[in-house]
């Protein structure tokens, strides 16, 4: 059955919902929705204060209803078996809420359905569910307030009835939504790329690869990149160990410091620009101390270097006229130019990495393979008029 033809899913009322704080009551929950083919999931949490985020209210959503899962009281783990079984989850602004979900439940959906990824291809550019949810079935979400605390307990009726309005409406928008991507024949493309940000979202991140993230690091040279490497590899398993933010343990300008000029002992330490007690507590020195004797004695060809970031000088009026090209084609086609290509994308085919989003999948079709013959001489970008730029093969056929 496609989306056209089944019968379409209706909103919910968000002040009524059941507050799931017992592991029975989870248990009949989970119980009653195995047979669901299609479930609106959305959470709540906080990180400021802590590494892994702190997930406070699972909402869900489907034909029946709304729960909301106290996760302070109860484990959410038993909600693993209702992410899988082929049935769909959807969601908005999913990345984030897949990190949760894989911490709390040890899995992340088989199937998502990403609201804004899909109303990417229909000519949104990032929308927030809000947004969204006006422009498309007219519904007007109540103003929570973003400073609320989703931690406390007990959770005000007001709290409750905002977070289960997250979910009340995501299963008549995502048939919408699909509805309108049929109609374009880009279903299967906001489909795959849904599945890439669940594919994504269970990369397990290297802590060696974690000085990448460090922008200043970037310029670093010879020695200083295996001291930036060890450290910043060190800060990332100590900040997942006590469970506190990465800056909580070793701030970012303390890091380059460090790998610019490592200091031989704890006094030295003390004296690196942005440390002080806070981050030196108890055997965080000595580890410290230890991490950055590693990196000064490192291999060379043990360096986790990121990916090359830029193309060569003479490619890169190139990129300039090609993004300019798909800036174009986005517009005209009503795709989010950040979901079709970035600039990143656009130097990584022209470079020719062997894993360039827009050599395989919807976006080689959209607009990879066009850029791949450009590259190759077998097109050319030719000004059609007024301010647009039609690219041309060379032969007969016209990509525009």
């Amino acid at each position: 059955m496609t989306p056209l033809d089944r019968e379409a899913p209706t909103s919910l009322d968000p002040t009524d919902h059941r507050w799931i704080d017992t592991e029975p009551a989870l248990a009949a929950l989970v119980d009653e929705l195995r047979d669901e083919p299609e479930l609106a999931i959305d959470t709540e949490f906080h990180r400021e204060r802590t590494f892994f985020a702190e997930v406070s209210v699972v909402q869900i959503g489907w034909s029946g209803g709304i729960a909301l899962i106290d996760t302070l009281t109860v484990d959410p783990a038993p909600l693993a078996p209702l992410l899988g079984g082929g049935r769909t989850i959807t969601m908005h602004a999913a990345a984030q809420d897949l990190e949760v979900m894989q911490r709390a439940c040890g899995t992340v959906p088989d199937v998502l359905f990403d609201t804004q990824i899909a109303a990417g291809f229909i000519g949104y550019g990032t929308p927030s569910l809000s947004s969204l949810l006006q422009g498309e079935l007219g519904v007007a979400l109540p103003k929570g307030d973003r400073l609320t605390d989703w931690l406390r307990r007990p959770l005000g009726l007001d709290a409750r009835t905002y977070a289960a309005g997250d979910v009340a409406h995501l299963l008549p928008l995502a048939d919408k939504l699909r509805n309108r991507l049929v109609e374009r024949g880009r279903l299967e493309w906001a489909e795959d790329e849904c599945a890439n940000l669940r594919a994504r979202s269970m990369v397990v991140r290297e802590p060696t690869e974690a000085w990448w993230r460090v922008k200043e690091a970037r310029s670093l040279r010879g020695t200083a990149v295996g001291v930036a490497q060890c450290v910043a590899a060190w800060r990332e398993r100590r900040a997942a160990e006590i469970d506190q933010p990465i800056r909580f343990v070793l701030p970012d300008l303390a890091l380059v410091g460090i790998a610019q000029k490592p200091p031989a002992n704890e006094e030295q330490l003390r004296r690196v620009r942005g440390l002080d007690d806070r981050h030196l507590r108890r055997d965080a020195a000595a580890q410290l101390l230890a991490a950055i004797a590693e990196g000064q004695t490192l291999p060379k060809e043990q360096f986790h270097l990121p990916p090359a970031g830029e193309v060569d000088r003479e490619l890169r009026p190139a990129v300039t006229l090609v993004s300019a090209w798909v800036s174009q084609l986005a517009r005209d086609q009503a795709i989010d130019t950040t979901i079709l290509a970035t600039r990143g994308d656009l130097e990584a085919l022209i470079r020719g990495d062997a894993d360039a989003r827009l050599a395989a999948g919807w976006r080689a079709e959209a607009v990879g393979d066009a850029i791949r013959a450009l590259v190759a001489g077998e097109a050319a970008l030719a000004f059609g008029g007024p301010n647009r730029l039609v690219l041309e093969q060379r032969s007969r056929v016209t990509f525009q």
